[in-house]
């Protein structure tokens, strides 16, 4: 019965979409104020009944009701509670309904956080947002129903996919949802905007705080999924270039070009144009990233289906909104002139800079992440484009937005001079020089990539630090550190998240350059040396898990005859689903990881071994932690929260 519910909840909450994308806006067309605010109840009760039928579907999972399809081909009476409930989402129909249920939360929370929105804008947003749940509400019930009963259920479930059954995964597709449908919010004020034909300073304050919450949710889903790659997939790396990493990557960049335009718009009305555009392109990527998982176009362990019909509705969504959004926006051209003008040397300079960057690296991305795609339908051709094309295509745009970055948040809005900005600098430039300079005398035969990094990541950081400082004006160190607590949220967190890039440079860097790799066949009591260290294969025993069986290896790890590690690398083999895992076994360290993973058995009794030393790995996953924290400190500064209309900065004055 509850069943039942959920499926008639989902028939409802389409009814309800169907009204908010259409009352509210014919209610602004006609400044009908009775009809505009049919928009506030309606998101919010649509909000409701898709939450139910997602409590529904979660309840079917928890109970293991095998007479319901979906159920039965993602879950398994001995499962953990864990993975019973990540199940949920761990599908195509399931995550579909988790992506309605976060559109659904975020129109809502247009209601309950937008009361100082005008009134008309508010009411096209909702009416927006309305229509984007209409079209998902539509494709679920049609093409992916997850409330389909079977006839004659099964005494148990086929199980969930094992690569699945994980904490870093369980968690990780929830956050990069929140992440790639907050960035309907952006859309949806943007085609607000340009159905208004008016885009000023206060849409630009109100467009940041939803921008910049998707952003932050991206940067966590992102980083949980390559830390699970890291410790899951057990080849020693943390991003592939996988289509489906790429997916969730576009957007992130797009998402920070656009946080980045918005400030211009918000503080010298410029941009316009260009902001309302990202706006349009960073949900357009959203739209692709979900079309690449649902199609079936490419083979990928992220995947949740491989039926062409549904990438063709998809495909159908996507050239809806992002046509209609286009069109509308060649439309409107005129209506959105700049009106603040600046200096080559100025931070709007830098900011568009960025802007192009980040905006030109991610289409790089979408090309190589398409053209096998397109190489196959149109030249019959198999290619494949990996990492090689990737890290040649893509570092540059990092290496120049590294560059200019530091100098760029310290230039004054309008007008300004490079030497004098330089100023606060010198120091940090000197240190990133001689740390550079210092990691390539200590490496012997090694690529420039990792001296590039330290001196890139130390410019960054210090860069971040020293802008940050230098808002605390002149005078004794007690009256700056003073004003340094007074500083605003938005302050400390763009410090931290431009530090915690910095952060991350340095350590992607580092893991590329200074990894060692050893692969191996060892015998049961042999030892080989993996660097510093001495590894020891003690013994390959079978264990009994809940609904796996797993080969288990110890593994001790010494240095200088000190025992530094006792690991157990396993190989798992889920019975029911029948496909095997790698568990890595990790020493986790400040400085390095000691990275060990057993494989197959060998003919002469040895079994094959995979040993690695990640270097400043942790830095890694502490530098997209930082990004996020900034993000959030950002999000906390009252400014933002309450999307007060925006007022003109007086030029000369540094503001951000």
């Amino acid at each position: 019965m509850i069943v039942e519910l959920g499926h008639f909840a989902l028939i409802l909450a389409l009814a309800v979409a169907i009204i908010q994308s259409t009352v509210p806006l014919i209610g602004a067309q006609r400044r009908n104020a009775a009809w505009m605010a049919v928009g506030d109840p309606a998101a919010v009760v649509q909000f409701l009944l898709v939450g139910f039928s997602f409590a529904a579907l979660t309840y079917a999972f928890v109970t293991s009701d095998f007479s319901l399809s979906l159920v039965v081909s993602n879950s398994h009476t001995l499962k953990p509670l864990i993975y019973k409930i990540s199940g949920v989402w761990g599908n195509h129909e399931g995550s579909l309904l988790l992506w309605v249920l976060i559109l659904a939360l975020f129109g809502a929370c247009a209601v309950w956080f937008g009361g100082n929105l005008p009134p008309q804008l508010k009411a096209r947003v909702l009416a927006v947002q309305g229509m984007i749940g209409v079209a998902f509400l539509l494709f679920m019930l049609l093409t992916s129903n997850p409330f389909l009963r079977l006839e004659v259920p099964p005494l148990d479930g086929q199980d969930l996919n094992p690569l699945l059954q994980d904490p870093g995964l369980a968690f990780h597709p929830p956050f990069l949802y929140l992440g790639y449908v907050g960035l309907s919010m952006s859309f949806s004020f943007a085609v607000a905007a340009l159905i208004e034909g008016r885009v000023d300073a206060a849409w630009g304050r109100w467009v940041r705080p939803w921008t910049l919450a998707a952003w932050v949710f991206l940067t966590i889903g992102i980083a949980l999924g390559s830390w699970w790659a890291y410790y899951e997939l057990g080849w020693g790396g943390f991003w592939f270039w996988d289509p489906v990493e790429n997916a969730s990557f576009m957007p992130w960049l797009i998402a920070a070009a656009l946080l980045h335009s918005a400030i211009v718009v918000e503080k010298r009305e410029s941009l316009k144009a260009w902001t309302i555009l990202l706006a349009i392109l960073a949900f357009g990527f959203s739209l692709v990233g979900t079309f690449i998982v649902r199609s079936g176009v490419i083979t990928s362990v992220h995947a949740f289906a491989n039926d062409p019909d549904r990438g063709v509705f998809i495909l159908l969504i996507l050239g809806v909104f992002m046509g209609g959004a286009l069109t509308l926006f060649a439309a409107r051209a005129g209506a959105m002139e700049a009106k603040g003008i600046f200096g080559v040397v100025s931070r709007e300079s830098a900011l568009v800079t960025n802007n192009i960057l980040l905006a030109v690296s991610a289409f790089v991305v979408f090309f190589g992440t398409i053209w096998p795609l397109v190489a196959e339908m149109l030249f019959d051709r198999k290619l494949s484009v990996g990492e090689p094309f990737f890290n040649a295509a893509f570092s540059p745009f990092v290496v120049a937005l590294a560059v200019i970055l530091p100098l760029g948040a310290m230039m004054p809005w309008k007008r300004g001079d490079a030497l004098r900005g330089m100023r606060p600098l010198w120091p940090v430039l000197v240190l990133a020089l001689s740390m550079g300079a210092l990691a390539w005398a200590m490496q012997t035969g090694r690529s420039a990539l990792g001296p590039v990094g330290v001196l890139l990541g130390v410019w960054v950081l210090g860069g971040a630090l020293s802008d940050f400082w230098t808002r605390t004006g002149r005078g004794a160190l007690a009256g700056r550190m003073a004003r340094l607590r007074r500083l605003p949220r938005a302050d400390w967190g763009k410090m931290v998240a431009h530090g915690g890039l910095g952060v991350t440079i340095f350590a992607v860097s580092a893991m590329l350059a200074w990894k060692v790799e050893d692969i191996r066949v060892v015998q049961p009591g042999g030892s080989y040396p993996l660097g510093p260290y001495e590894v020891t294969l003690v013994e390959v025993r079978e264990v009994q898990g809940p609904n796996y069986i797993s080969t288990m290896a110890e593994m001790r790890v010494t240095r200088e005859g000190e025992e530094v590690a006792l690991l157990f690398p396993e190989k798992r083999i889920y019975p029911v689903a029948g496909m095997p895992t790698t568990e890595a076994a990790i020493d986790y360290g400040f400085l390095r990881d000691v990275y060990l993973v057993i494989g197959d058995p060998q003919e002469n009794g040895g079994w094959a071994v995979r040993s690695y030393i990640e270097p400043f790995a942790n830095w890694l996953w502490g530098g997209c932690i930082l990004m996020a924290l900034g993000g959030l400190l950002s999000l906390t500064d009252r400014r933002y929260r309450v999307a007060a209309g925006a007022r003109r900065v007086p030029d000369g004055v540094p503001a951000e």
